[in-house]
């Protein structure tokens, strides 16, 4: 029997998962009746969005001309966000299908899956999909492949997804075109973890790609990285169900259950080996994904204690739950990190990386659903890069972490490189767009006719609020982006304090460009004057860089009519009862307590125009 690993990569909402699903029925792996949207897509948070969040391996059997093959493959995410899971799953393959919209064309992702393909030195078949669609383009989209990526026009297979059209010509060339598993090199076994999750009752089951060597039930195997030794209970593939085995060869792609209970003990991108006869070496594993944007997650203590203090006899039980909850995906998600910090308004909570916006939002709800946890989020950072006076360089993921004005020369930030496609009419409103967010232009390039590529250099902390909503907007949901890290660029940046009632908020103090400073200052005061409700005494809302206060709000106090009991009088009556309420509004505002709800943490999000 041949063997072929694959994956399927494409831009965000190609049609990715629903080729995947006609794959499944071509070859029989799935029954009509068993049939549904999304099949591969186990989450529920994945099917209410319409996107791919985790990549899914299945195992499939087809016949052509007498010979069976087994098909491995993996569907893949298509966000940017998520480009970590498809480099992981390309690791383990030796050839792609490259989907691109019959009706969209080429876009920024497909470019950059593209070139993660190549660079692994997979083999590649372009497939167009949706040609069914009245809009469909296939001979127009298939010549922007060739000039963009370089694959021959006339190697694209046109499908519908959708209607199984050109689903038993794509199975045969996928026989055909490509490669099978390269050869072993040694004698020892090892297998690539690409993936891992965990489930309560069997601890954490392993996906692997067996490059060399068998693994059979009831071997002692080691993990060469973690150095902590397992017995096989049970192997097996996702056919997509579940099916045991009791081996998986060299080029065979399963999963491995080996009453892994603790989640540390599993790395993706480890190397499975066997204890007596361990390979002298490991299989190249993933370059660690680097984070580029952090934010706070702190549990949501309701109801209050005995004594009517707020929920503080909670606080200790929820923040467990928390861990419990990020500790347990951080296993099923491995590019996002977690650490413990403490904050005086929100108590113990966790500072946590991502690779983009989206990957934080997802993170956050999956942590709320499967987690059963409330959080309270803080607003989103990039890393900044501090040069201190004697030299030393720091990298600080908090604003609040950032050190004393006189005692660092320089603050950098994070550049990317990004590559905007867009429709040819909608050049000068992106263009504005990107000037507006400190972007400095570097090149233009012809897609096909009436769509254009531009590529800009432009801060990190500029795109990760709202940029992409943006674009969106302003071409009509046709423009994509796809972006890169490229290094550290020091400019004019300060650091912008929100003090409420005369009190730093640390949650929610950010780094902007001094000539950016006063606009957002004042954005932020009027966002949090909405959301903080009044109090019985004045709440004064500043904007401050360092002493020097920039904006200022003032939510006034709910005010009792003290005088509704003096019918008619001396004056002074009703001076005095004024007075002496003065005096109560000037203790309580000394002793008193501002409760700032969630939405004002998230109100820092809005940037305004």
């Amino acid at each position: 029997m041949q063997i072929r690993n694959f994956s399927i990569i494409a831009h965000i909402d190609h049609g990715k998962s629903t080729l995947a699903d006609r794959l499944l029925q071509a070859t029989n792996a799935v029954s009509e009746r068993e049939a549904q949207a999304q099949f591969l897509d186990s989450m529920d948070i994945e099917r209410e969005r319409g996107i791919t969040i985790k990549a899914s391996a299945v195992t499939v059997f087809h016949q052509i001309g007498g010979e069976k093959f087994m098909l491995n493959f993996i569907d893949t995410p298509g966000h940017v966000d998520f480009t970590y899971e498809v480099s992981r799953a390309l690791t383990a393959c030796e050839g792609a299908l490259l989907v691109v919209d019959a009706t969209q064309g080429v876009q920024a992702q497909t470019v950059a899956n593209a070139y993660l393909a190549v660079n692994q030195n997979l083999e590649l078949i372009p497939v167009i999909n949706k040609i069914d669609l009245p809009s469909a383009r296939p001979d127009e989209v298939a010549m922007e492949i060739e000039q963009v990526i370089g694959l021959p026009a006339e190697d694209c297979i046109l499908v519908s997804a959708k209607t199984g059209q050109g689903i038993p010509e794509l199975l045969e060339r996928i026989c055909t075109r490509l490669p099978g598993p390269r050869t072993s090199t040694m004698d020892f076994t090892r297998g690539l973890i690409f993936d891992a999750v965990y489930d309560d009752y069997r601890g954490v089951i392993v996906y692997l790609r067996m490059f060399d060597g068998t693994l059979k039930v009831g071997d002692k195997v080691r993990m060469m990285g973690a150095q902590r030794s397992f017995v096989v209970t049970e192997l097996g593939k996702y056919t997509p169900k579940p099916v045991k085995a009791q081996s998986l060869s060299e080029g065979e792609t399963g999963y491995l259950v080996a009453n892994i209970k603790t989640l540390a003990d599993v790395r993706i991108g480890d190397t499975v080996t066997q204890e007596y006869t361990p390979a002298p070496e490991p299989l190249p594993g993933y370059q660690e994904p680097k984070q580029m944007v952090f934010c706070d997650f702190y549990p949501a203590i309701e109801g209050d204690d005995e004594d009517g203090s707020p929920g503080q006899r909670k606080a200790a039980s929820d923040f467990e739950e928390l861990r419990d909850a990020i500790t347990k995906l951080s296993l099923n998600d491995a590019s996002f990190t977690f650490q413990t910090v403490h904050s005086e308004a929100l108590g113990f909570g966790f500072r946590c990386g991502f690779l983009g916006l989206l990957h934080m939002d997802i993170i956050q709800e999956r942590l709320e659903r499967e987690g059963g946890v409330k959080i309270i989020q803080t607003a989103p950072t990039v890393t900044y890069q501090v040069k201190m006076h004697d030299g030393e360089e720091r990298e600080i993921h908090n604003p609040a972490d950032l050190p004393d004005p006189g005692t660092f020369d320089e603050i950098r930030e994070p550049i990317v490189k990004i590559d905007i496609m867009l429709p040819e009419r909608c050049i000068g409103d992106v263009m504005k767009l990107c000037q507006e967010r400190r972007a400095e232009f570097k090149a233009q390039q012809f897609i096909s006719e009436g769509r254009q590529m531009l590529k800009y250099e432009i801060p990190l902390a500029e795109i990760i609020y709202d940029f992409y909503d943006k674009l969106k907007s302003l071409t009509s949901g046709y423009g994509t982006m796809d972006y890169d890290v490229t290094g550290f660029h020091a400019d004019d940046l300060v650091k912008l304090d929100i003090l409420v009632n005369g009190t730093p908020v640390e949650a929610l103090s950010i780094i902007v460009h001094r000539d950016k400073a006063t606009v957002r200052g004042r954005l932020l005061c009027q966002k949090l004057r909405e959301q903080i409700p009044r109090h019985q005494f004045e709440i004064p809302i500043q904007a401050a860089i360092g002493s020097k206060v920039i904006a200022r709000e003032t939510i006034k106090s709910v005010r009792k009519d003290v005088t509704a009991k003096c019918y008619g009088g001396d004056v002074s009556r009703k001076r005095k009862l004024l007075e002496k309420q003065k005096e109560g509004k000037k203790r309580m505002k000394s002793v008193g307590q501002v409760n700032i709800p969630q939405e004002a943490f998230m109100a820092v999000l809005e940037q305004g125009e």
